[in-house]
């Protein structure tokens, strides 16, 4: 087995391996079944400053001033969506584990969010009047938005991993009698393993902070979320994240969803964390965030394949190689490629693997370098992925035409970058085809 082959072996092993572990299947799963409600969240930010504000939305003007009052309305869907995202990811991870684990209830969902705010302090100081006051029984926003992401997901996984191993201890199940219904005695069933399971954790959180003085919370976010946030909120970091993602896809092996544990919690906490900046009227904090990928690295899917297409349309005379692209560029402008990818294909051929994998760390760099110098306007919004480029530039950034400049900018560099090595593969097939054509005579010649 070639050397070739042995690397390819191994990233497939280890794809394999990685997508099945029960932890990344349940944060995965999870994550996307969030997806409507970021998005949801997303619009309400966009209407309320684009459409609702007096000051620089269309109510700014007198003939829509009439709608300024009802900015409350958006104000309430950003909260309950945005500002609650740690609790329904943890309710869902606690569900789809405890499903994998073999659950059918929503219980261990619950349980996981039980859990969580056993955890977490309910007492906050306030300064009112020079003084400071202690308020009980509230929860901070910290404790349920994306700040406690890192620590949600820690405590759904340990929490449902120890339901599920005492559920399946049949002396602390409360059996009922043949006459009650299932649901009650599937509940009884669940009283002893959720009241050991929900002690051990609420003593755990009391336990640490008694001995470090440190809620599980700041021991968490700082030494496991904030340095990971800090690596992906850094243009090296995202360039190797895109680089592996690359690779994976040229392997044959979905380069997105093996990033997706990975890039969902902390791009996608990037933009909540925007949102609600931009909702505030507050400095948008991060540049690199989950619409950041999608606008400038990922323009009509991965690896730019959109570039690729009109390299093709501008450069290619093969007959094959046009079919495909005018077949796949319905598809690549809602950002789908998986035609192009294994159609032209990019999977295994060395000659388009080079640009795929470069591109979008090239354009990455261009947008990064857009935004942060003030040319280009940060994320504000999460639009669905499937959004057409230059509108997707547009809607994210609220109406940023810097972003869409740059976007354009983007398409043109990928194009750039995929004309020498579409004109070398077409060479390359049209030396294929002659010699194919000149062993034919041959062969049928050698057969009479």
């Amino acid at each position: 087995m070639s050397f070739k082959d042995q690397v390819i072996d191994a990233l497939g092993s280890f794809a394999n391996k990685f997508n099945s572990l029960r932890y990344i299947m349940a944060i995965k799963a999870s994550f996307i079944t969030l997806m409507p409600v970021i998005i949801v969240g997303a619009f309400s930010v966009l209407i309320s400053n684009m459409v609702l504000d007096p000051k620089n939305g269309l109510a700014s003007f007198a003939m829509f001033s009439f709608l300024a009052p009802l900015k409350p309305i958006m104000s309430g869907i950003n909260y309950a969506t945005l500002n609650f995202l740690t609790i329904g990811a943890v309710f869902l991870i606690g569900i789809e584990l405890g499903r994998i684990n073999g659950s059918r209830s929503l219980f261990p969902g619950l349980l996981a969010v039980i859990c969580l705010i056993s955890i977490t302090p309910t007492t906050i100081d306030i300064v009112v009047n020079g003084q400071t006051v202690p308020v009980k029984d509230v929860l901070a926003r910290q404790f349920s938005d994306t700040k406690s992401l890192f620590l949600g997901m820690f405590i759904a996984i340990l929490s449902v991993e120890i339901y599920s191993k005492l559920e399946k201890i049949d002396r602390l199940r409360i059996k009922m009698p043949d006459s009650v219904p299932p649901n009650v005695a599937a509940s009884f069933s669940a009283l002893l393993p959720g009241i050991i399971t929900v002690t051990f954790i609420a003593t755990l959180g009391f336990t640490f902070h008694a001995i470090t003085g440190m809620h599980l919370y700041d021991a968490i976010y700082k030494v496991v979320q904030q340095p990971l946030e800090s690596v992906v909120q850094s243009l090296p970091g995202l360039l190797v994240l895109m680089f592996v993602a690359q690779l994976f896809w040229v392997i044959g092996i979905h380069g997105n969803q093996m990033i997706k544990p990975i890039r969902e919690p902390l791009l996608l906490g990037a933009i909540a964390v925007n949102m609600t900046a931009f909702e505030q009227g507050q400095e948008i904090p991060n540049i690199i965030t989950m619409p950041f990928w999608d606008v400038y690295m990922s323009i009509g899917g991965s690896g730019l394949t959109i570039g690729l297409l009109l390299a093709v349309m501008i450069a290619s005379k093969r007959r094959e190689m046009k079919e495909i692209a005018k077949i796949s560029f319905g598809p690549c402008v809602f950002n789908i490629n998986e035609p192009v990818i294994f159609g032209m294909p990019i999977m295994l051929n060395p000659i388009l693997a080079i640009p795929f994998i470069i591109t979008p760390l090239v354009t990455g760099t261009i947008g990064y370098f857009a935004t942060s110098m003030g040319f280009a306007g940060k994320a504000v919004v999460m639009v669905p992925w499937t959004t057409p480029p230059i509108i997707n530039a547009w809607l994210s950034t609220a109406g940023s035409m810097g972003a869409v400049v740059t976007q354009l900018v983007c398409i043109l560099t990928a194009t750039l970058i995929y004309l020498p090595f579409v004109q070398v593969a077409s060479r390359r097939a049209d030396l294929a085809q002659r010699e194919a054509e000149q062993a034919a005579p041959q062969a049928n010649a050698a057969g009479k």
